[in-house]
């Protein structure tokens, strides 16, 4: 028999964990200015007590075609990428919203 989950009790085949963590999330992406007029790509109120945000993090990379950083428990990612992080997110089961 496969390993058990200390959270819910089932088998890691079938561990729903992170699904629920992610439905609990209050996400919101924004966009900011950095020095010399640079636009970065803000993705904050992850939890990264239940989810892995450098697996995270390396797949909004790789969508969206370019580099980016965690701070502060905040992604940044250079450029604006709005439109594709927000349906990226929703994709994975992450509930959005989005700020001006």
């Amino acid at each position: 028999m496969g390993e058990i989950c200390s959270v819910c009790g089932l088998p890691k085949e079938l561990c729903v964990c992170e699904e629920i963590a992610r439905e609990q999330q209050k996400i919101k992406i924004l966009t900011a200015k950095r020095r010399y007029g640079k636009v970065v790509t803000v993705i904050e109120g992850i939890d990264s007590t239940d989810i892995d945000v450098n697996k995270l993090l390396k797949t909004l990379k790789s969508k969206c075609a370019a580099g980016g950083t965690l701070k502060d428990g905040k992604i940044e990612l250079q450029g604006d990428h709005k439109k594709k992080v927000k349906q990226e997110l929703e994709e994975m089961g992450f509930p959005v919203e989005e700020e001006e």
